[in-house]
């Protein structure tokens, strides 16, 4: 197994596992949440020793989630389970901020910090906002601020806008603040507390893990717990002591991170071993006429890459948080600046991605539907006739005038057609369910017919019976000869509607996956398989001839 030269990580440490009869700081027992007939959590228990850095495993769905939310007072378990803090119970369900009294503390993958305010201003914002005081004391406020950051030696001005700060620094400052909204309870106590960290790697340089792991150490240091939660292995063999995986709800096992193998936490995670089933080699495809070829294109991420993709092709995109497939849909719609790269539609005069706009982009006939729906996609506040033409309103203008009865009944059309349910025009966007403005968002963009459709997560958040009908959309305009590029986290999704699925790591292509070989287990097995550098360097190369 190697790594990047810029992501390497520091060794396992060679820490023993904590004693056996050391009260844990958490300990579950038989936590459970159901969500109609959906099970989300089965019986999961667990528990975290003082001073242990814990990491929890799992895919997408695996429950991991739910749990953190359970913890957090937003979700409340099912009957039945036990929480013990220090060892002493704590009763379920959690109330919304209960978790600080007991000594919790989280750090989710946005960090939680507002950009505007100072260090100053974020670092002690629960005790400017629960102090209830008339007036604040500035001095005694930036006193603790300095003397908190000394504690961890993070070298961050404390007049600094958060906006101005680099991610790294972002990062460490959330974890610090998390550590200070505890440690009055710890040090009142004298009992140790616990940082939950959700994904908070994925979009750090190496040095700023390493930054972090120091960070992470340096609080299990001083007695206390930190439970990391990540998908990259390597990341979590490298820091933590313990690791509990789960898979579909429930505990798969735990092991302990010095005696433990990336395979052996690799087939807890999927479920079986890679060695026995995992596909290596790219299967034969149908030869396609390429419509689309993406050359060089880099980004934030995104290490420079080829892609070609076939005429009424699916390509499927995919790989864990922060490995740079999720970066391609929008780099190729110039709805994200790229690094390099070009674009080529039909063998014809290839874009620089650099000189690429939205509208630029619409204009060749490419469409783009964001994960992020409500900020990046539909407009809320506007109507359902409204969201759906607002690319093109100007072929609706006939001398001069706007053809509101055209609209409306082309918008009808196409409501029904792909089963917008309520199918009225004039409804706000916000008064349909998220499935439903989903399928007017993307009805929106196949009534132009594009060459290139561009997705990421299109089924995020709907149900099954709409995902179906997408799906099913999916399949009828790639029939008709419009290429699609699908960027998921979901397996199951690429698995049943992809030709091909490229699977990214550290910025790059590593493995491809074609055919009759393409299977949700496939997907997910070659997502958390490690590659050398050597593999990865010619996948794209490989691709190429492929299509060729």
């Amino acid at each position: 197994m190697s790594l990047s030269a810029d992501r390497a990580l520091p060794a396992v440490g060679s820490k023993p596992a904590a004693p056996a009869d050391r009260t844990p700081v958490l300990e579950l027992s038989n936590i459970a949440k159901t969500f109609g007939g959906a099970v989300a959590l089965a019986g999961v228990s667990l528990d975290v020793l003082p001073g242990e850095v814990h990491g929890l495993l799992g895919k997408n769905g695996s429950g991991k989630s739910t749990l953190v939310k359970i913890l957090a007072g937003f979700h409340a378990p099912d009957p039945g389970g036990a929480m013990m803090v220090n060892g002493e119970a704590a009763t379920l369900p959690l109330k919304p901020g209960d978790f600080r009294r007991l000594g919790l503390s989280f750090v989710h993958q946005n960090l939680g910090l507002i950009p505007s305010l100072t260090v100053l201003e974020n670092l002690r914002l629960s005790s400017l906002t629960a102090s209830g005081r008339a007036r604040i004391d500035w001095a005694a406020e930036r006193r603790a601020a300095r003397e908190a950051l000394s504690r961890f030696d993070l070298p961050l001005h404390i007049a600094e806008r958060v906006d101005r700060l680099g991610p790294v620094d972002r990062a460490l400052l959330a974890i610090v603040r998390a550590f200070e909204d505890i440690r009055t309870e710890i040090e009142a106590t004298g009992r140790p507390g616990l940082i939950l960290l959700d994904e908070p790697t994925p979009f750090l340089p190496g040095a700023g893990v390493e930054k972090l792991f120091a960070l992470m150490r340096s609080i299990a240091d001083r007695g206390s717990s930190v439970v990391f939660i990540s998908h990259d292995i390597d990341e979590v063999m490298a820091i933590t002591d313990r690791v509990t995986v789960l898979r579909d709800g429930r505990v798969a096992g735990s092991l302990v991170t010095a005696e433990a193998s990336h395979e052996a936490v690799v087939e807890l995670i999927v479920g079986r071993s890679l060695v026995r089933s995992a596909p290596r080699a790219v299967a034969e495809t149908k030869a396609r006429p390429v419509r689309v070829a993406l050359e060089g294109v880099a980004g934030r991420r995104l290490q420079p890459c080829s892609i070609a993709v076939g005429r009424g092709e699916i390509l499927g995109l995919t790989g864990l948080i922060g490995s740079g497939y999720e970066e391609v849909a929008y780099l190729a719609f110039g709805a994200t600046r790229a690094k390099g790269g070009t674009l080529a539609l039909d063998g014809g005069t290839p874009i620089p991605l650099s000189e690429l706009s939205p509208r630029r982009a619409i204009d060749h006939d490419l469409a783009l539907l964001p994960g992020d729906r409500q900020a990046a996609s539909g407009v809320d506040s506007l109507s359902i006739l409204d969201n759906m033409f607002l690319p093109d309103v100007d072929r609706f203008f006939r001398g001069g005038r706007l053809d509101h009865a055209g609209m409306r009944r082309e918008a009808r059309v196409l409501g029904e057609s792909f089963e917008v349910r309520p199918n009225d025009p004039f409804l706000k966007l916000s008064a349909l369910s998220g499935g439903n403005a989903q399928k007017v968002l993307i009805a929106r963009w196949m009534n132009r017919k594009p060459v290139l459709l561009l997705l990421d997560e299109p089924t995020q958040g709907v149900d099954v019976g709409t995902r179906q009908q997408i799906f099913a959309a999916l399949r009828a305009a790639a029939a008709e000869g419009m290429s699609v590029i699908c960027a998921s986290s979901d397996a199951e999704q690429l698995a049943e509607i992809s030709d091909r699925v490229l699977i990214f790591a550290k910025g790059r292509i590593v493995q491809e996956i074609a055919g009759e070989a393409i299977s949700k287990d496939h997907i997910a097995a070659a997502t958390y398989a490690s590659l050398d550098d050597k593999d990865g360097a010619g996948a794209d190369t490989r691709m190429q001839e492929q299509m060729r």
